[in-house]
């Protein structure tokens, strides 16, 4: 049975900016790919109207997945309604238990912002409910008895909210797949002046290469790597089963 990896973000292009190399690299090994933005990107702007932007970068974000050919999932909520609270962990954990991921991958548990903070206790929450038949999910979808492996990528930044610096547990090789992460990030053109404008990014490409470029120099080995923390598997997996190291030998 063909494996399968799910990518839950909180914004298009998070999932771009911090996962998207060690999911090229899994999408090599035959895993299915599942991406998903909680948020739908509508305070992405100074120049649109929400409306207007939520239907931009959603187009955006569905040709970024069609570069990584992964299975797109619409988003739930607007930026900065990213709560954590029932109804919207009813809906993560039905997509859960109806993808089944070997594999999630989610935003680490401190970040700058709270909407990738509620996206990674959503993510976790929907991991452990995915195999409790008396959580109702919504749609409801029945538990699944499955072993899943989550990991939490790099904090935007490379920082935790208090400005320390994050090391990973897991360092992945990116090297060879940047060229697609800056094809897939690319396709989020409408935040290119708002990233410049808003959060002092100089060029967002130009970002993302610089943090990868900084993970490898923390691997002290890669020229450039994603970084990875994995999640204490108890509830979720055996303690032996590590599927990032086990399908594409991150360090």
């Amino acid at each position: 049975m063909k494996k399968t990896a799910f990518a839950i973000g909180c914004h298009p292009d998070d999932i771009e900016i911090m996962m998207s190399g060690t999911l090229f690299l899994l999408k090599k090994m035959d895993y299915e790919l599942h991406y998903l933005n909680v948020a739908n990107g509508s305070c992405g702007s100074l120049e649109y109207d929400a409306e207007r932007i939520i239907r931009i970068r959603r187009e955006e974000a569905i040709r970024a997945a069609s570069v990584l050919g992964a299975v797109y999932h619409e988003s739930f909520v607007n930026d900065i309604e990213v709560l954590y609270d029932l109804p919207l962990l009813r809906k993560l954990t039905a997509l859960v238990r109806k993808i089944s991921p070997d594999v999630m991958l989610t935003h680490y548990p401190v970040d700058y912002m709270e909407d990738h903070m509620n996206t990674c206790r959503l993510a976790v929450s929907a991991a452990f409910c995915r195999n409790m038949p008396n959580f109702t999910a919504d749609p409801p979808i029945e538990a699944v008895l499955k072993d899943i492996a989550l990991y939490h990528c790099m904090p935007s930044g490379l920082l935790d909210p208090l400005c320390r610096k994050v090391e990973p547990g897991i360092y992945v090789d990116v090297e060879s797949v940047m060229d697609k992460k800056v094809e897939m990030l690319s396709e989020h053109k409408s935040q290119k002046d708002w990233l410049d404008r808003s959060q002092g990014f100089d060029s967002y490409i130009k970002t993302m290469t610089e943090w990868n470029f900084k993970i490898g120099e923390m691997s002290g080995e890669f020229k450039y790597a994603e970084g990875w923390t994995r999640h204490l598997p108890i509830g979720l997996c055996s303690q032996e089963h590590d599927p990032l190291k086990e399908a594409i030998g991150g360090r």
